[in-house]
């Protein structure tokens, strides 16, 4: 994998595709639910009420775990539509490394929160919403729970800042710049309504040459 993509001449500007959006905007909703979650449960006191909430922080860990490998799948068969060639190497190589990180985040987060669980449960299963009993990792200590549970959290942080840095790219590209590769992303449009057509996967508009 190269660190700074291939740029492409594009009359139109060739973005994601539905199916691609989809998985960007779902996974973005859960990931902010979760960080309310995550930080309500933080500031809760220990009684059902944090019991509950954690609840439901474990659920939403395992469908964004999910969700993310169903989206890392789908952009490996469908790479993503070529950078227009105005966007300066720098800011691709943030992009992308940007987005890489995102992917370990998201992957890698659930699996050391259910090791932090799993350190600390009190029998052979976790609840998640709707009653379901996920068999927890046998042999995990409360100490390597503990580390894992520290490491979840560190991650979290980290999490957050990308997003902030991930939205602020965003925003500067789409009304500072007026760049008009922010119509990669629907529903950030180009500037002076130029054309778009999808760049990725079945429905992908043919590039001539």
């Amino acid at each position: 994998m190269t660190s700074v993509p291939d740029t492409a001449p594009q009359g139109a500007v060739l973005r994601y595709s539905n199916t691609a959006v989809a998985f960007h905007w779902i996974t973005a909703a859960l990931v902010l639910v979760q960080a309310y979650l995550g930080f309500r449960f933080g500031l809760s006191e220990p009684g059902p009420a944090r019991d509950e909430i954690f609840i439901w922080h474990k659920s939403v860990g395992a469908l964004i775990l999910l969700l993310v490998l169903a989206r890392l799948a789908y952009r490996v068969k469908n790479p993503p539509p070529p950078f227009p060639p105005e966007l300066s190497p720098f800011e691709r190589f943030a992009a992308v490394w940007n987005h890489r990180l995102f992917y370990l985040l998201l992957i890698a987060m659930p699996i050391v929160g259910f090791v932090a669980v799993s350190g600390f449960a009190n029998g052979p299963t976790t609840p998640l919403v709707g009653g379901i009993a996920v068999p927890v990792i046998p042999g995990v200590s409360k100490a390597t729970g503990e580390m894992a549970g520290e490491v979840h959290e560190l991650a979290a942080y980290l999490l957050v800042a990308l997003i902030v840095l991930h939205l602020a790219a965003a925003l500067k590209h789409q009304f500072i710049d007026r760049w008009r590769g922010s119509a990669r992303m629907p529903p950030f449009q180009a500037p002076n309504h130029e054309p778009v057509v999808i760049g990725q996967g079945r429905d992908a508009t043919p590039q001539e040459g």
